[in-house]
């Protein structure tokens, strides 16, 4: 069985002064040699991992409070403290403690030497401790004195609250409280109200359980009434006893529990109220002070966790319908405030907390309490509803399902008795002109429709199934105002809180809109929303009309065709239009929102949505110059356009324009030489020559590889005879084929085998069959099939044009027409893929859509290209 006494929870103080949980473990005490010294070890009881090690050091301040408490500072702003669970344990550690540092265990706190002066250190040890002056009313001021002189050194403040303790001198002070009250000596009260908040300022357990106590507390406050800068006292127990109101909604049976409560109340009311704003200096004196109500509020929250009676009763009377309205009110707001109380639990302990609850039924009963017409009960219930959805929207999203479950078993078609619909009415009714509430409660649906925080198991998953029903039963709510404000071309209603609530809603859509897939799409579509919300496009006040241009960018910006068909078959650009020519040439949000929309079609070059904005608004934009967007979306357009008019054009321009297979200058230079040094006489009509490459060495280089590839092909060997011939060119290797047009617009790379079955034919240059025609080499060299993968070089020049310019012209058409094809065949994925077919030897040429790029800076190339192909001869040598 697990030991009890060392179980412990570790605190840390946080900035804002509040205890932060660490874990719950087990603790002990020992030698770590790391740290050289006795050390406190605390390791967690689900993993064993170390949650704290901290070095017992002799200088260290340690108290022992409420006798299961230890708490201590490691570093200035590093507090840490231990929470037991039995007293027993706690007394065994502190002994450990007080052995370590050389101190009394009956000690509540060690004495802490820090900033101590040498000459203060040797006067206050020889010293055996300090006497008070006696207790009387001329010693007053002698007393305020004493305390004020001993704050600021630690060690002369805890001799002084031992002496406090030891001899019961704060009793003593309050009788002189009410003499001096009876006399109405404002001399002597000022001087205990200095002195009771010195003794705050000593930050000692011990004395605040004195003070605290159900006999004292109120003379505590009512000495701290008399504030000497004030000229008026304070009335802070007339309010206590005759304003403030304990109200027992439900009856405690526990007197300990009952009494811890009115203790906890108003130590935070002296905390927040009666205590002066504590200085920089002062405010690290109050800590024990805060970790005193902190505990309270823990201990009351788990003693009424316990009760199970207590709870029972409580949510049977929210739910009991002849509970009485302020009944119910007053157990609306216990309920709330003890969901606030939780919040200071561990969060092992708050999540039995929240099971409990809901065990007992709390999201029923707040279905009941939001269907009050209490405008503050019902705002009390939706902050008990926030608490649950923050700590485990799951819980609720499983429960809204049951319940739907239920009324469909039930045959029962009533969506606004759903809880997560009447959470969208009490939006959508919000009373408040600002929309708090509202704002409030949109915040609670988009983290019940957030995916990120859905549970996906083995068995099922939560998102498909709530998102489905969210979308059948609770989506027509909460457009219900968007659509019933869009019946026409203008809003319905146009007045500020309308507007605002709308945007609250277009807020939410358009939150679904990026996070949900299929669910939003299928709504938007068949229920026609996009068209409804832009009519919110007319509305007088831009932000509103921004949400719903917000809205449609964010469809735009998922870039699916579903969405981009549905906007252009209803013509949904056009309100963005309108909205943009009334808006003029005024420079705001909206100009630039519009603006940046259309920047976002033209760069994504989102096809489709460029040529429906061109097609139907061009002429209303054409005149926008002070941007290129609109002049970029059309010059998308006509490219658009020119490669459906000319798609094989658009093919070769792709291969001319990546500078992958560009070639350098010299290589065409060389080249146009030799091409104007070539007797016109010696080609055939339509011929074309490539001159031999200056670049054998590399062509050389590319066998290895080309070779393996074109073994990999296997083709047959006769094929291959057939589609390269046998040719001689000064001991270089260098492929031969035919480059024809046919009069349609499909280009087609033929091999020489194409004519080879026509020997001598004029179209067969170096065919066997005719040895002395034209363009045919005189010595015959092994071509190899691999050899028809090296730098292929086509040169295709149109006869007519040929025959009708100037030099000038054909330089300037055979610069054009001139390709280089330079990249080993194996790597077919590396933009041009050449392919031998067993019959026809057809060798292709495919580009890949990145080609497809435009460039502004060849618009020449384009223009020339327009031209119709016509049939062409073309001969490779080398």
């Amino acid at each position: 069985m697990t030991d009890t006494r060392r179980r412990v929870k570790v605190y840390t103080l946080n900035e804002d002064r509040q205890w932060d949980d660490r874990g719950t473990g087990h603790v002990s005490s020992g030698y770590v040699e790391r740290l050289k010294g006795m050390s406190l070890l605390v390791r967690a009881e689900s993993d064993g991992s170390l949650l704290l090690e901290s070095k017992i050091s002799p200088n260290t301040a340690y108290q022992k409070q409420q006798d299961t408490l230890i708490v201590w500072s490691e570093a200035e702003n590093y507090d840490l403290a231990l929470s037991f669970q039995e007293k027993a344990g706690c007394d065994e550690i502190w002994e450990k403690i007080c052995q370590v540092q050389g101190k009394d265990p009956s000690v509540d706190i060690t004495q802490d030497l820090v900033d101590e002066s040498e000459e203060e250190r040797f006067d206050d040890m020889s010293s055996p401790g300090l006497e008070l002056p006696p207790c009387e009313l001329n010693r007053l001021e002698e007393v305020a004195e004493l305390v004020a002189s001993s704050l600021p050194s630690p060690l002369r403040r805890e001799k002084l609250a031992l002496a406090l303790e030891n001899e019961g001198y704060i009793k003593k002070l309050f009788e002189l409280f009410h003499v001096c009250e009876d006399l109405e000596n404002l001399e002597g009260l000022h001087h205990l109200y200095e002195i009771i908040k010195g003794i705050f300022l000593l930050n000692r357990t011990a004395l605040f359980e004195v003070m605290f106590s159900e006999d004292c507390i109120m003379d505590v406050i009512g000495c701290l009434e008399h504030d000497p800068s004030l000229p008026q006292p304070r009335k802070h127990r007339e309010f206590l006893t005759k304003t403030a109101k304990f109200k027992e909604v439900i009856p405690i049976s526990d007197p300990e529990l009952k009494q811890k409560i009115h203790q906890t109340y108003r130590v935070q009311y002296i905390q927040d109220m009666v205590l002066p704003t504590p200085s920089v200096f002062e405010e690290n004196m109050l800590s024990t002070l805060h970790s005193f109500i902190f505990f309270n509020k823990v201990e009351i929250v788990g003693m009424l966790q316990d009760d199970e009676k207590f709870l029972t009763d409580l949510f049977a009377q929210l739910t009991d319908e002849a509970t009485d309205d302020d009944k119910r009110h007053e157990l609306v707001n216990f309920l709330k405030e003890f969901c606030a109380f939780s919040q200071t639990l561990q969060p092992q302990n708050r999540d039995a907390f929240f099971k409990t609850l809901s065990n007992m039924g709390i999201l029923p009963a707040l279905e009941v309490i939001l269907g009050m017409d209490d405008v503050h009960v019902r705002s009390a219930a939706t902050d008990i509803f926030s608490y649950l959805v923050e700590y485990n929207p799951s819980m609720v999203r499983e429960f809204v399902m049951q319940e739907a479950q239920q009324n469909d078993d039930v045959s029962c078609d009533d969506d606004d008795i759903l809880l997560i619909n009447l959470i969208i009415e009490h939006m959508i009714c919000d009373t408040d002109p600002e929309l708090g509430g509202a704002v409030q409660l949109m915040g609670l649906l988009r983290t019940l429709v957030d995916p990120e925080n859905m549970l996906a198991t083995a068995n099922k998953t939560e998102k498909t199934e709530f998102l489905s029903f969210f979308y059948k039963h609770c989506m027509h709510v909460l457009t219900a105002p968007l659509l019933a404000n869009t019946t026409e071309e203008k809003p319905s209603k146009d007045d500020f809180q309308t507007s605002q609530l709308l945007a609250l809603i277009l807020e939410l859509l358009t939150f679904c809109v990026e996070h949900h897939t299929y669910h939003i799409k299928n709504y938007i579509i068949n229920k026609d929303i996009l068209r409804r919300v832009l009519v919110l496009m007319a509305s007088k006040h831009a932000f509103l009309a921004l949400c719903a241009l917000r809205f449609m960018r964010k469809i735009i910006g998922l870039k699916d065709e579903f969405y981009n068909r549905y906007i252009m078959r209803n013509f949904l650009f056009e309100p963005v239009v309108k909205a943009f020519l009334n808006n003029g040439s005024r420079y705001n949000l909206m100009n630039s929102a519009i603006i940046e929309m259309f920047e976002y079609i033209r760069v994504e070059d989102v096809k489709s949505l460029t040529a429906h904005v061109i097609e139907n608004y061009w002429k209303a934009l054409e005149d926008v110059d002070y941007v290129q967007t609109f002049k970029g979306l059309k010059l998308r357009y006509e490219q658009q356009r020119e490669r459906q008019d000319n798609p094989k054009l658009d093919s070769m321009r792709s291969i001319l324009r990546n500078h992958r297979y560009r070639r350098d200058a010299r290589t065409l230079e060389d080249e146009e030489e030799m091409w104007f040094n070539t007797d016109e006489d010696d080609l055939e009509d339509g011929e074309a020559v490539v001159p031999p490459s200056d670049k054998m060495n590399s062509d050389e280089d590319l066998m290895d590889p080309i070779s393996k590839f074109m073994e990999r092909k296997k083709l047959k060997e006769t094929e291959e005879k057939e589609v390269l011939q046998k040719a001689n060119v000064t001991g270089r290797q260098s492929p031969n084929f035919k480059l024809s047009f046919s009069s349609g617009t499909k280009p087609n790379l033929t091999s020489q085998s194409s004519a080879s079955n026509h020997p001598g034919s004029p179209g067969s240059p170096g065919s066997p069959g005719s040895p002395g025609s034209p363009g045919s080499p005189g010595s015959v060299a092994k071509s190899t099939p691999q050899s028809a993968a090296i730098t292929t070089k086509v040169l295709y020049q149109c006869e007519e044009q040929v025959a009708k310019s100037t030099d000038k012209e054909k330089n300037s058409m055979k610069m054009e027409h001139d390709i280089k094809i330079d990249v080993p065949l194996d790597r077919t994925t590396s933009g041009v893929m050449c392919e031998e077919s067993r019959k026809g030897g057809l060798v292709g040429l495919v580009d890949y859509p990145d080609d497809d790029e435009e460039e502004e800076d060849e618009d020449d190339v384009d223009n020339k290209e327009e031209s119709p192909p016509l049939s062409k001869k073309s001969r490779l040598a080398s």
